[in-house]
C-alpha cells in the first residue's frame, strides 16, 4: 500500500504544531473552565463599524474589489498613519490584507529568500516560526529576559546577524510579554539594519493598546528617513474587529508593487464590504478606542495584583496589549505541567509559555481580555492549585 504521506509536500509534513491549537483543543473538553487563553477583545465591534458593514452589503458593495485594496481605505489607513508618524505615507505605501497574518506573509514573501535567516524574539508569537518555515527560511531566535522587562535588546539583535540575515521581524508592543521595545534599541536596530542591509517587519498591531505613561515608537517614526521597514497592522484589536480579518502593511513604494500579485493567488482581495467598515473604524470616533483600552487598564491592574499575591507565581505589570506572562517557575513544574493540570484539576485554561518558543518555559500567559469576574475566579482557582504546591 503506498505511504499518504508520499503525497503531503516536506513543508507541510514539518509545519510547527502550535501548542496554543493544543491547549485550546484540550480545554473543548472542559466547557466549563474559566479561559484566559483567547487574545481577543470582549468588547463587541463598535455599533458605528458595524452599521457601515450593513449598509455596504444592502448597497451590495459584495463584488471583487481591487487586489490591494479599496483606495478610499489606503487614503484612510495612509492619512491615520501620516499624522501618528509625522512622516509622509500616500496610498502607494499602504496594502490592504486579509488580516495581520496575511500582512505577515506579504511581507516575508517579499523580502525573504529560502535558506535565508529572520531574526525573531523569543518568546514570540508562535505563528512567526510558521512562517518563516514554509518559506524554506530559516529562524534565529534572540533571547527575552524578565530582568530586562521583556523588552528586545539591540544588542542581542546585534549578536544574531550573520551575512545571511535577511530580516527580523520585531512585535512591539509584544504578545505574549505585554512590553515596549524601548526608543534606543529600535533606533540602534535600524541603524543596524542599515548597516547590514536586512529589512526590519514590525508588527504592531497592538500599537494603540497602550497603557499609563508608557510610550510606543513605531519603527516608522524612529529616525527621519528610514525606509528598511514594513509595519504590520491591523483593525482586530484596536477596534475589537477579529472576526472581520482586515489588516494592512505600511511600507516605502518599492515593497509594496509585488503584494497586489502574490495576494491575487492567496485571497484575491479583501471583502469591499469589510473595507467600508474599516473606512467607518478609521474615519469614525475614536472615542470607542480610548474606552477599550481604559478598560484594559483596569483589568490589567486587577490581574496583576492579584496574581502577585498568590505563593510561587508572580507577574511583571504589563505596559501594553492584554496579555500577562507569568513566572510560575517556583512550583517546581514545566510551563506544560503547570497548564494541563490547572485546566485538569482546577478548571481554569491558560497558554503555556513554551507555546512561544524556549525562553517562555516556566511561565503562563494570562489573557485579562475578559471580565473582571473571570479575572477574580482565574485567580481564586490560582490560589488553589497555589495550595497544593
Amino acid at each position: 500500500m503506498t505511504d499518504p504521506y508520499r503525497r503531503i509536500s516536506p513543508m507541510a509534513q514539518t509545519y510547527p504544531a502550535s501548542d496554543i491549537r493544543k491547549m485550546f483543543n484540550l480545554a473543548l473538553d472542559y466547557p466549563d473552565a474559566v479561559k484566559l487563553t483567547v487574545g481577543e477583545p470582549d468588547f463587541p465591534t463598535p455599533e458605528h463599524i458595524k452599521a457601515a458593514g450593513i449598509r455596504a452589503i444592502e448597497d451590495d458593495a459584495t463584488k471583487y474589489v481591487a487586489n490591494a485594496g479599496l483606495p478610499d481605505l489606503r487614503e484612510a489607513i495612509a492619512g491615520k498613519y501620516s499624522a501618528r508618524w509625522n512622516r509622509e505615507i500616500g496610498v502607494d505605501n499602504v496594502m490592504v490584507t486579509f488580516g495581520a497574518m496575511e500582512a505577515l506573509t506579504l511581507s516575508l514573501d517579499t523580502t525573504v529568500s529560502p535558506g535565508q535567516e529572520v531574526i525573531i524574539a523569543d518568546p514570540c508569537f508562535p505563528n512567526y516560526l510558521g512562517q518563516i518555515h514554509r518559506l524554506g527560511a530559516v529562524a534565529v531566535p534572540v533571547p527575552v529576559r524578565e530582568a530586562d522587562g521583556f523588552r528586545v535588546r539591540a544588542d542581542d539583535v546585534r549578536a544574531a546577524v550573520t551575512e545571511k540575515t535577511a530580516a527580523i521581524i520585531l512585535n512591539s508592543p509584544s504578545n505574549p510579554l505585554g512590553s515596549i521595545i524601548d526608543r534606543e534599541d529600535l533606533a540602534q536596530i535600524a541603524d543596524l539594519a542599515d548597516e547590514v542591509g536586512f529589512t526590519i517587519i514590525s508588527d504592531e498591531v497592538y500599537d494603540e493598546i497602550v497603557f499609563d505613561d508608557s510610550t510606543f515608537t513605531s519603527i516608522a517614526e524612529v529616525r527621519p528617513g528610514f525606509d528598511r521597514f514594513l509595519v504590520v497592522g491591523s483593525f482586530s484589536k484596536t477596534y475589537a474587529m477579529t472576526g472581520w480579518r482586515c489588516g494592512f502593511v505600511i511600507a516605502p513604494a518599492e515593497f509594496i508593487p509585488p503584494m497586489p500579485l502574490l495576494q491575487e493567488v492567496l485571497t484575491s482581495s479583501l471583502p469591499g464590504f469589510v473595507q467600508q467598515a474599516a473606512i467607518a473604524a478609521i474615519t469614525g470616533p475614536q472615542s470607542v478606542v480610548g474606552a477599550m483600552v481604559q478598560s484594559y487598564a483596569e483589568r490589567r491592574d486587577l490581574i496583576v495584583d492579584r496574581v502577585n499575591a498568590i505563593d510561587g507565581i508572580s507577574v511583571l505589570r504589563p505596559e501594553a496589549t492584554f496579555y500577562a506572562f507569568a513566572n510560575v517557575k517556583d512550583w517546581g513544574l514545566t510551563s506544560w505541567e503547570v497548564a494541563t493540570q490547572l485546566l485538569e484539576e482546577h478548571g481554569l485554561a491558560t497558554i503555556p509559555g513554551s507555546a512561544f518558543g524556549p525562553a517562555g518555559e516556566g511561565y503562563l500567559r494570562l489573557t485579562f481580555a475578559v471580565s473582571p469576574e473571570t479575572i477574580v475566579e482565574a485567580c481564586r482557582r490560582l490560589e488553589a492549585f497555589a495550595a497544593t504546591r
